[in-house]
């Protein structure tokens, strides 16, 4: 018998910083008729982690790889930029300038991380947030500074004060011990920054243990460019999915 299928597919175009390592949790966000066609943007020097986010939030940085994954046979309907420091680091108007760049190319809608945070902080009605990430003193400055002229208020930040090169290889009791003794008794939500920390499989458990919402940095970015389009991320547990 031959079965039936395969199921039809809309595309989700996903633009990611050239070292970008969790392409698998964001599958897991994706329902059964979703595909996730992920492109990279240029490699830049390591050398220098504040150097390298600066970097990659040049909108030029994003025209190349939107292209790749806009244009036909492709031809998705919303692109996102997966960096979270990349398009947090020069403040809000230039997270616009991001989607601006990315629409210009052919990205019938456009999203990125650091928006997809404050779409998310606005749907669970979270003004007072805790905040946790990896980065070094001057990125997570930024990431204070770009939260707070969103209007967001920021009650506490807890990082791991590791240089880019080196975040990809955090594993999740590590990243579970950062956002447990990151939180704060008056905050809304901890938000757990950064796309290269592994976050799918600690969301639902700690929710329930802290008892408010947690929503990590590629949750939101796949939460936002999916609901886009109209599309239910999948994650069983997680707040953020409620919505």
């Amino acid at each position: 018998m031959i079965p039936a299928g395969p199921v039809p597919q809309t595309a989700v175009g996903v633009v990611a910083s050239f070292d970008f390592t969790r392409d698998r949790e964001l599958w897991r966000w994706a329902p059964p008729d979703v595909s996730l066609y992920v492109s990279r943007t240029d490699a830049v020097s390591l050398a220098d982690s504040f150097e390298l986010v600066s970097r990659l939030n040049d909108p030029a940085m994003l025209t190349r790889p939107t292209r790749e994954v806009a244009r036909v046979p492709i031809s998705a309907p919303v692109v996102l930029y997966c960096c979270t420091a990349g398009s947090f680091v020069g403040g809000v108007e230039r997270e616009h300038a991001l989607r601006t760049a990315m629409t210009d190319a052919g990205a019938p809608s456009a999203v990125t991380t650091s928006g997809g945070v404050l779409e998310a902080l606005g749907v669970l009605g979270a003004r007072r947030i805790a905040v946790v990430h990896p980065y070094v003193d001057p990125i997570a400055d930024r990431l204070v500074a770009f939260l707070i002229e969103a209007g967001i208020d920021v009650l506490s930040s807890r990082g791991l004060g590791l240089e880019s090169r080196v975040i990809g290889a955090v594993d999740y009791a590590t990243t579970a011990d950062l956002i447990s003794g990151g939180d704060h008794p008056d905050a809304d939500a901890i938000f757990v920054s950064c796309t290269l920390l592994p976050t799918y499989d600690l969301i639902a458990p700690l929710e329930q243990r802290i008892g408010k919402p947690i929503i990590t940095a590629n949750q939101v970015g796949i939460w936002a460019a999916l609901r886009a389009i109209g599309v239910k991320a999948r994650g069983a547990g997680q707040e953020l999915l409620r919505h």
